[in-house]
């Protein structure tokens, strides 16, 4: 039984059954280049059955639990894709304050690497002083600027700390299967490692021990996410816009798209979905931003960002439309109480819970948003349970990718990104450049 469900009645209005059901082939020749691996990026298609082929459970579990009894705190390193997908699933599984108290037993989590500030790092280093700790550094290459200056950094710190032998075995690496200077490093220094597959790139990893590892460590059910990820993988399988919600969520987005809604609102009402919009953003901008193409991922949190970003999304330019991510059960609820002289006037409330508040938020605003031009669309999560997490991974991956293709890029490479590191480069006077 599938844990999502997407909602598209308040896009009646702006895109008619006939425009969807004219996408109907195109739809069925992408996903057959998808399945059949004939289509642009055909290299890096092995996101597509991490699923169903997934056997590393008992070894992923194994060197978390070992991971888990020695540290105190526990920091993953990378940038990008080696480390939004595995904060955006501890977020979403854990306690909003899980650092504060400790985590189910385990580690508190932190990350590094995903910039290149002196005060974060420093900031760092002096909270985890005095502290047991271990390390996961994800990069396949090991020449990633960040997440390298973060590690020689924390490497230093750590060897003298443990000495090297103590440094080596709280050290994992997360990298490529045969080459490049991390993976060398690490047989050299002999760290235990996880490969990132050959198939897979970064932002579609997070179904790889990139992501995997870290939240085992956090002590995230990582056979029952994968459980979810693999129905997911069964369900959109089919290219029947019928029967598929992610390939009938990429049809909509790029018939908005066509019709001047360049920019994608992804809109949720839970803190605890912060990092899962950021991991988002990533996955649509990096995919689908080529060849002077491609819809802007952005997102906001309601209902705090109705009272800063409610007055641009209302009324201000109607290039946008609107995907809401909404919880349909929250894990424990909270009854509002009745006040005596009810002068904050919210007594009407009173013995309902906040999810009720929450949920006719969702409603008014996306009915608001819809009147004032703006078309919106839902996805409904059941809760927030490892399951669920994997089928929302896997629905986002297969529709990204159909984006794309429906689009006429090739949603599996990044050549834009690399403009910004040579530039970087020659600045700060790196040989040959």
């Amino acid at each position: 039984m599938s844990n999502l469900s997407l909602h598209c009645e308040n896009l009646s209005s702006f895109v008619s059954d006939h425009e969807v059901n004219d996408l109907q082939s195109r739809v069925d020749l992408c996903h057959d280049s998808l399945e059949d691996g004939t289509g642009q990026g055909s290299d890096y298609l092995g996101w597509s059955r991490l699923p169903s082929g997934f056997s590393d459970a008992a070894a992923i579990q194994s060197t978390a639990d070992s991971i888990r009894n020695v540290c105190d705190a526990f920091i993953v390193v990378g940038i990008g894709g080696s480390y939004l997908g595995a904060r955006a699933g501890i977020s979403y599984l854990s306690s909003s304050f899980s650092n504060q108290y400790g985590r189910q037993g385990g580690p508190e989590i932190y990350f590094a690497g995903q910039n290149i500030s002196s005060d974060y790092h420093a900031d760092l280093f002096d909270l985890i002083t005095g502290r047991d700790v271990c390390l996961n550094v994800i990069s396949k290459s090991g020449t990633t600027t960040e997440p390298a200056l973060a590690f020689r950094l924390l490497k230093e710190m750590m060897e003298e700390k443990y000495g090297s032998d103590g440094a080596r075995d709280r050290i994992v690496v997360t990298t490529d299967s045969s080459r490049g200077a991390l993976k060398s490093l690490a047989d050299e220094l002999g760290y235990r490692t996880f490969a990132i597959p050959d198939d897979v790139g970064g932002r579609y990893s997070v179904l790889t021990p990139v992501g995997l590892f870290p939240m085992a460590v956090a002590g995230i059910n990582i056979e029952e996410l994968m459980a979810g990820a693999r129905l997911a993988e069964t369900m959109y399988s089919n290219s029947s816009l019928g029967q598929n919600d992610a390939y009938y969520y990429a049809v909509m987005r790029q018939l908005l798209y066509q019709k001047g809604k360049t920019t994608e609102i992804l809109a949720t009402f839970q803190p605890a979905f912060h990092y899962l919009a950021d991991w988002w953003k990533q996955l649509a901008g990096e995919s689908e931003g080529k060849d002077l193409k491609g819809i802007f991922p952005s997102s906001v949190e309601f209902t705090s960002d109705l009272h800063s970003m409610g007055q641009w999304i209302q009324e201000g330019n109607r290039n946008i439309f609107e995907t809401f991510l909404v919880l349909e059960s929250s894990r424990r609820q909270l009854k509002i109480p009745a006040f005596n002289n009810d002068a904050d006037g919210l007594n009407y409330l009173a013995g309902e819970t906040l999810d009720t508040v929450n949920e006719k938020a969702w409603l008014g605003t996306a009915s608001a948003h819809k009147e004032g031009g703006v078309p919106n669309m839902t996805l409904k999560i059941k809760d927030r349970s490892p399951y669920s997490l994997g089928q929302i991974f896997y629905f986002f991956e297969r529709a990204v990718a159909m984006t794309g293709y429906l689009n006429g890029v090739n949603p599996f490479d990044q050549p834009g990104v690399e403009f910004y590191k040579k530039n970087m480069f020659k600045l700060l006077g790196k040989p040959g450049f």
